[in-house]
Order: C-alpha cells, then sequence, then structure tokens
C-alpha cells in the first residue's frame, strides 16, 4: 500500500511539476497580449479626441473594452482564469513530455522488439506493454520528481520563490538526467544545427551549462532512439540463429512448404523463459539508466 500511495504521489507531483512547465511558456504570450490591448486603447483614445460631436461618453465606455491578462500585478503568479488555462494545455501537452523528456521511448522501444523477436505479433498486447513502460518509467524518474518537488514544486506553493525561478529549480534536475543519457555528438549536431555553438568560449569542451534547453532535448530523444536500436539488437541475435537452425533442418528435411516461424517461434518462447527471459531484459534495461 505504501508503494502504491508513493507512486500517485509521484505521479501527481510529475503533473504539477508539467502546468509549471506550460505556464512559463504562456507567460511570455500573456505579456504580448496585455502590451497589445494596451496599445489598442491608447489608439482608441487619441481617434476619439478628434472627434467634436457627442459620444464622450461612449468613447470612454470603448476605450475600457478589450481582451487582457492580469499577471497578479507582477508578483509572478497567473490568475485563476489563466491558472484555468494551463490546466486544459496540459492535458494535451502532458503526453508528449512524459514520453519524450523521461526514460520512457527507449524502454517501450526495446519491449516492442523484443515482441518482435519473439514473433508472438500481439502477446504480450499493447495495452500491457505501455503499462509496463509507464510504471517502469516512474520507478526510474521517482529520484528526480522528489528533487523537483522538494526544490521546485513546495517552495512555490509556499510562495517562498517566483514562478520563474520555480521553472528553473524543476528543470534542473531533469536537464541533469537528460544530459547523463545524451551522447556527446549528438548535442554537438543540434549546438551546430543552432549556432549556439559559437557563443561557446571553447567549442570542444562545452559543459551542461553551455547547451539551451531546446537543444538537450531533441539531442537526448535522438540518443535515446538509437541506444533502444542498439539494445534491440542484441535482444534480436538468440532469436535470428534459432530461425537459422529451424530453416536449415526443414530444408534438409525436404519441407520447404512448411514455414520455419510455424516451428521456431515454440523454441523461442522456450529459450526465453529457460533463460528468464523478462528478468533479463527488463532488469538490464533499468540498470542502463543508472
Amino acid at each position: 500500500m505504501r508503494k502504491n500511495q508513493s507512486v500517485k504521489k509521484a505521479v501527481i507531483r510529475l503533473l504539477v511539476f508539467l502546468c509549471i512547465i506550460v505556464g512559463s511558456f504562456l507567460q511570455i504570450g500573456s505579456i504580448g497580449v496585455q502590451a497589445a490591448s494596451q496599445t489598442n486603447e491608447t489608439a482608441a483614445a487619441d481617434g476619439e479626441r478628434t472627434r467634436t460631436t457627442r459620444g464622450t461618453e461612449d468613447s470612454n465606455s470603448d476605450n475600457n473594452m478589450g481582451f487582457t491578462l492580469t499577471y497578479n500585478n507582477g508578483e509572478g503568479n497567473f490568475s485563476s482564469n489563466v491558472q484555468i488555462l494551463l490546466v486544459l494545455t496540459l492535458i494535451s501537452l502532458a503526453p508528449s513530455i512524459l514520453i519524450m523528456l523521461t526514460s520512457f521511448t527507449r524502454i517501450i522501444i526495446v519491449l516492442h522488439f523484443t515482441r518482435a523477436a519473439l514473433n508472438t505479433n500481439t502477446a504480450p498486447p499493447n495495452q500491457v506493454l505501455v503499462g509496463l513502460a509507464l510504471f517502469l518509467t516512474i520507478f526510474i524518474m521517482s529520484p528526480i520528481f522528489m528533487e523537483i518537488n522538494e526544490n521546485a514544486i513546495q517552495p512555490f506553493n509556499n510562495e517562498q520563490i517566483t514562478q520563474e525561478e520555480a521553472i528553473e529549480a524543476g528543470m534542473k534536475p531533469l536537464r541533469e538526467f537528460m544530459y547523463g543519457q545524451t551522447k556527446r555528438k549528438d548535442v554537438q549536431l543540434f549546438m551546430d544545427i543552432s549556432g549556439e555553438i559559437d557563443k561557446v568560449e571553447n567549442p570542444n569542451e562545452f559543459t551542461q551549462e553551455d547547451i539551451p534547453t531546446y537543444v538537450l532535448v531533441p539531442s537526448f530523444i535522438i540518443s535515446e532512439l538509437r541506444t533502444a536500436f542498439i539494445i534491440g539488437f542484441v535482444i534480436y541475435i538468440p532469436f535470428i540463429v534459432i530461425d537459422m537452425v529451424v530453416a536449415s533442418v526443414l530444408m534438409s528435411m525436404g519441407m520447404m512448404m512448411l514455414p520455419p516461424t510455424t516451428i521456431s517461434m515454440p523454441f523461442k518462447i522456450l529459450l526465453f523463459l529457460l533463460a528468464d527471459g523478462w528478468n533479463l531484459v527488463i532488469g538490464n534495461l533499468v540498470k542502463t539508466f543508472y
């Protein structure tokens, strides 16, 4: 029961942190909308002053019309209406953030490679693989989620830090995780494409602080894909050997019309069970993040 409660708390803390991230992106837009609305009000007021006919009261009422977003008098927090908008935006962005910024990508790809190597088609089904990958992701990322909660979410809820400081403190452990799993040549690729490499004093020895988040995220995704395909290739090797042996035996017996995969699949499952395959695959897969 304690493990289940800790998992639920980790998920809730993750959703709160994702809401903070989405709020940082909308902050810039809200300030821009407020500035635009103030400009429109000033232009309308100037136009009304040039009129000599009756309409002074109407012009005053028109100047009060418009769409503005109040940013809590500059204190660093959004109003309740904007927070509702952030929650609705979070619902659409949370799956992408969860998949791309955590260990989920590598895990789900390796599990799909394992199922394809066994040639069992839909066993285990996609729902089981996704659920297993999700809970393994929570297991791997739980220390990072706890650190985000202690350094960003709780101080922000207690009004000890502003929203910008909470986002910076929350992104720090996530950036450290992504940087530790990212290949240097992938970071070098996106640093060259974005031109950020020119801002570094020594291009050959840039550090984590020199890498912007928008460069680190695609570098991390590319590295995860490469690592997952390498692990999938290693998993495929013993099962390919079984296919080759079965095909050779059937050909030597003159049974060319019998599909080799029909005969080899039971032997693949037997080999996987004898070797305790799920323990080996998942255990070693989780260890690649430590």
